[in-house]
């Protein structure tokens, strides 16, 4: 609890000093708050246990929806009412036109329309055509290892050789697309980067792949982008470490345009699933408190997971032998090294099993037209909670302690 740094330099420790100088400390999703009062800072939990709650992060619906996606928004209004551009909440009445045919095929049209529309930017930025009925399996933030862009690339790597050289076609074709930023000294998110590509680049070349696969890593990430992005997504990776991710909003933007989220139960996620129904969300992977139960207990064995999983062993063997990098010797070694041969903090090899059987059954579910369209109407109708005013209202509420001025006042 001290505000100085113990050892030989001697530091202002920020996140204490703004602790003790606060009336009110909070976490931005249910399970960021939950750690930030028993992992983070336990003691001054225990000394003000008054002072911690919790304010789940939100967005905005009028740039989110209303301006990113104008047709789906008038599909919208058309059902509820434009009520829905004030209080998000009022999306709920979708739910009653969700199994319905005729608003389930002009909900498809908004999308394929959006999609149609990305294909065009991707075909602009990289030169690689995509086909507009593929799942459209979407990772957009930024580059870093805790969100685990590099889980979703061994994915690709396993569809690939599956394809390749077991001649096991996916059950439904795929464009996977990745887009965001490192940061500048970020050694490990650049190269991420540079994987994305070498990987796509053989993939996208690779005639036996046709229009089966591909694999897109669109440049210059930016709000301007996103908005094009977002709305053309079938499937929303937020697959992040369980534990590491504070909320994400991300997930929510997705799931506000129609995509099901694929994801562990972490951040936001957890919200997420509680509001649209675990039946309408893919969750897998281990929960934070397994994760934690691992690295105490010091059975975390990523090596013997590697050894007892040909899947696995096969997609890792890649980094190893320079399968995507052959002009680049041992360009991607050092991922071997850091996931097979040291104890990874962020468990791709862990969860890649859980992963790799729940896109199984995202791929097998898009095939079933009614069902697909359904989950995808009533992640729209359920994610009213998600809305920034809910968040600015708590905030004004119970911290801030400020009340609404009437308009023109």
């Amino acid at each position: 609890m001290s505000l100085i740094e113990e050892g030989e330099t001697k530091q202002v420790r920020m996140a204490n000093l703004a602790i003790v100088g606060s009336h009110s400390i909070n976490g931005v999703s249910a399970l960021h708050s939950d750690l930030v009062k028993s992992n983070l800072v336990p003691d001054f939990h225990q000394l003000w246990p008054h002072r911690f709650n919790n304010k789940t992060n939100g967005i905005t619906q009028r740039r989110w929806l209303l301006v990113s996606n104008p047709a789906l928004s008038s599909l919208v209004t058309e059902v509820v009412g434009d009520g829905w551009i004030r209080d998000l909440r009022e999306l709920r009445g979708l739910e009653s036109v969700a199994s319905d045919p005729e608003f389930q095929n002009r909900f498809n049209a908004v999308k394929r329309s959006n999609k149609e529309r990305l294909t065009e930017i991707i075909a602009e930025t990289t030169g690689v055509s995509v086909d507009p009925d593929s799942i459209f399996d979407i990772q957009a933030k930024r580059i870093h290892e805790y969100k685990r862009q590099l889980l979703m690339v061994m994915y690709v790597i396993h569809e690939y050789l599956n394809l390749v050289e077991d001649g096991i076609e996916p059950i439904a074709p795929r464009t996977f697309l990745i887009a965001g930023k490192a940061a500048p000294g970020y050694w490990a998110a650049k190269q991420m980067i540079k994987l994305v590509n070498n990987v796509g680049q053989i993939v996208n070349n690779d005639l036996r792949t046709r229009d089966l696969l591909k694999v897109i890593f669109i440049p210059d990430y930016k709000v301007s982008l996103a908005e094009r992005i977002i709305p053309s997504a079938n499937l929303s990776e937020q697959i992040s470490t369980a534990g590491k991710e504070a909320s994400g909003t991300g997930n929510m933007k997705f799931a506000l345009n129609g995509a099901l989220t694929i994801g562990t139960l972490d951040g936001a996620n957890i919200e997420i699933c509680d509001e649209v129904g675990e039946e309408n969300i893919y969750i897998f992977g281990l929960k934070a408190h397994e994760i934690q139960e691992l690295q105490l207990s010091g059975r975390h064995d990523p090596a013997a997971l590697y050894r007892g999983d040909p899947m696995l062993r096969r997609v890792m063997d890649c980094f190893k032998t320079n399968r995507f990098s052959s002009h680049e010797p041992e360009l991607f070694e050092w991922i071997f090294t850091n996931l097979v041969e040291r104890d990874d903090p962020f468990f791709h090899l862990a969860d890649f099993s859980s992963y790799v059987e729940t896109q199984k059954a995202v791929s097998s579910e898009y095939l079933n037209f009614p069902l697909w369209t359904r989950k995808a109407i009533l992640n729209v109708a359920r994610i009213g909670k998600f809305s920034s005013d809910r968040t600015i209202h708590e905030y004004a509420e119970k911290i801030w302690n400020v009340k609404p001025c009437p308009a023109g006042s």
